[in-house]
């Protein structure tokens, strides 16, 4: 069973992935991760994030398992990969890796921007989360308050604001909810909540697909 979720940033993907990886007993990939690392290694080596050369090699040269999470957390980081995502040869360079994951025996969990759409149309759940981008700014600074940073409410406002413009009007594989998705707008809704919602589609798909073996 693959479950792809794709939203916008701190739309709260990355948690309800991960609930659902462990409520079904499944692998989970963040993809946003891989251009996370991507733009990291394009900072490490000085060059621009705009150099599609230079992002190209550096996602060709991935090694999916030896990311460090922890250092790829943190707005700027996140802005950063938004930056690299919008490159046609970078998201090429990483399509394989997330489709090989995506199709391993038994399935997987992933969560993006374009996992529904573009890296495994053909899940068998997809679910589409978002909330208001008032809503996902201050969860995003509650999050750097926690980790110490210095943040100002405003500026990670305009910062989520202009990424969703980014992402949702790129050439290539722009942020959009699939047609057979689950859209849910968790701007009003507890952890728990979503999840519940979440596990009552899979469960539906599964229970569907299941009757038509």
């Amino acid at each position: 069973m693959i479950i792809a979720i794709d939203g916008p940033a701190a739309s709260g993907k990355g948690t309800l992935a991960k609930k659902l990886a462990a409520h079904f007993h499944l692998p989970l990939l963040d993809t946003g991760l891989l251009y996370r690392a991507t733009a990291r290694a394009l900072t490490a080596a000085g060059a621009p994030l705009s150099d599609a050369a230079e992002a190209t090699k550096a996602a060709q040269s991935l090694d999916v398992a030896r990311i460090d999470e922890e250092a790829l957390r943190g707005a700027a980081m996140g802005d950063a990969a938004s930056v690299v995502a919008a490159i046609p040869a970078v998201r090429a360079a990483l399509i394989e890796a997330q489709q090989r994951f995506a199709n391993q025996p038994g399935g997987a969990v992933l969560d993006g921007r374009d996992i529904g759409t573009v890296i495994a149309p053909h899940a068998d759940v997809k679910i589409f989360i978002t909330a208001a981008p008032e809503v996902r700014a201050e969860r995003r600074y509650r999050e750097a308050l926690a980790r110490g940073e210095a943040v100002d409410a405003a500026t990670i406002l305009a910062d989520i604001r202009r990424r969703d413009a980014r992402d949702s009007s790129r050439a290539t594989a722009p942020l959009k909810a699939a047609q057979d998705a689950l859209t849910l707008d968790t701007s009003g809704m507890s952890v728990a909540e979503v999840l519940a919602a979440a596990i009552a589609f899979v469960e539906r798909r599964r229970d569907a697909r299941h009757a038509t073996a």
